[in-house]
């Protein structure tokens, strides 16, 4: 290896990562890194065992820093014994702008670490790390599905998929199968009602009581949903055909002509289903496409009318399952 900078005391090396990492992590200066990393660096994820160059590393910074404005770490200490060393560190931020296909939450989110480090000639050539932007998501309460995926900022390595039953195969195994509709509700930051109809919706434990469901991130109620606290889950009842069409169609807004009641904590809770709750979400799992929403249930309430029952496209009545036009 061709080593184009002068070794150091270590001593010297001490202060040299302290400021260069508030050079780049609180400023976003991240060329600074070159003076403290040898041209060959890698940095390593103790988690995925992914590998990342010098300016992998620096658009990783950039990225998070893109999404984290406010971002400030501090060092807590820094070992260094013969070419070894670990520097352990704390972070905050606010999550105010994407990161990813990730929409932002506004949460601010107190993270840390530790890295493991390799010295050549005073230079660092390579970090083994406990973080990446995959733990800053976890912190934030937004894990992913990893026995399926692993996610990092910038990529998704996924498993291989040949062999497995085709898309169309799968389709037909899921239209065999019967759910209830709900509308699944929030606010957006304006305050102004949005909402979606959802079939993938789960009771988890009724102590605690919690629940799921599945949303896609191509839904326009998704970023709401995403920054939402709470959450409204409607189930529908046979009498509300046309609330479904309302929610299938491109309207502007689906709510102007129903009529709803705001739950405890905000939440639009759609009058005539056949039963409403309102739920605290506590976790986001990432899983590609969409996100499972996990909540846990703060308030409910059910009314006389019996729910309606979706099968292969198609909308029945639950009495005498006759089809819902």
């Amino acid at each position: 290896m061709q080593q184009s900078k002068e070794a150091r005391p270590y001593d010297d090396v001490k202060t040299t990562i302290i400021g260069t990492w508030r050079e780049a992590w609180d400023i976003g200066k991240t060329d600074v890194l070159d003076s403290l990393f040898t041209d060959d660096y890698v940095r390593v994820s103790a988690n995925s065992g992914k590998e990342r160059s010098v300016e992998e590393t620096k658009a990783e910074i950039s990225e998070i820093r893109a999404a984290f404005p406010d971002l400030t770490t501090t060092i807590d200490r820094i070992l260094i014994e013969g070419d070894q060393g670990a520097i352990y560190w704390h972070s905050t931020g606010t999550f105010t702008r994407p990161l990813n296909d990730v929409p932002p939450t506004g949460q601010q989110v107190k993270t840390h670490g530790s890295n493991l480090i390799t010295f050549d000639q005073g230079v660092i050539c390579r970090e083994e790390v406990t973080w990446d932007a995959h733990a800053l998501l976890a912190d934030l309460g937004l894990k992913s599905l990893s026995s399926a995926f692993e996610s990092h900022a910038g990529d998704v390595v996924t498993d291989d998929f040949s062999g497995e039953p085709s898309s169309a195969s799968l389709k037909s195994f899921n239209r065999q199968f019967i759910t209830g509709v709900t509308v699944v509700t929030t606010t957006d930051d304006d305050g102004k009602p949005r909402g979606l109809a959802v079939n993938s919706y789960n009771s988890i434990s009724l102590d605690p009581p919690l629940v799921l469901v599945c949303v896609q991130k191509t839904s326009s109620t998704y970023p709401a949903l995403f920054r939402s606290s709470h959450m409204g889950i409607n189930i529908m009842s046979r009498n509300q055909r046309g609330t479904i069409g309302t929610f299938a169609s491109k309207a502007t807004d689906k709510f102007a002509e129903l009529d709803w009641h705001s739950g405890p904590h905000g939440s639009p809770l759609i009058d005539g289903s056949a039963a409403s709750i309102e739920v605290e979400i506590k976790e986001r799992f990432q899983a590609l496409t969409h996100t499972i929403f996990v909540g846990r249930v703060r308030s409910a309430e059910a009314s006389e009318d019996e729910p309606m029952i979706y099968k292969a496209g198609k909308f029945f009545d639950s009495q005498d399952l006759s089809p819902l036009s």
